[in-house]
């Protein structure tokens, strides 16, 4: 039996989820393309604070009921004063 070499869609969206750091900016990319690197991105384990920011700031509804269903939020660091005031 002979197997399908993966497609070229898949690989470029398998190196895609390497680099995904490196990206500025992922709202030009076609709902199904999105999707499919976001599911891609989590299996691999890849979903950090900065990647979870881009796929946000996409807007693309899809993405963001996914976000929501998987209950995935912002960790929040709270800033913390260095000096309360000048006497420390």
């Amino acid at each position: 039996m002979r197997t399908q070499p993966p497609s070229l869609l898949s690989l470029a969206i398998d190196a895609s989820v390497l680099h995904l750091s490196h990206f500025p900016d992922l709202s030009p990319l076609p709902d199904h393309i999105l999707l499919d690197l976001f599911l891609k991105t989590l299996r691999a384990g890849k979903l950090n604070e900065k990647i979870l920011k881009l796929f946000l700031a996409t807007g693309k509804e899809e993405v963001l009921s996914l976000i929501q269903t998987l209950n995935i939020k912002h960790i929040l660091n709270p800033v913390l004063p260095t000096r309360c005031s000048e006497k420390f």
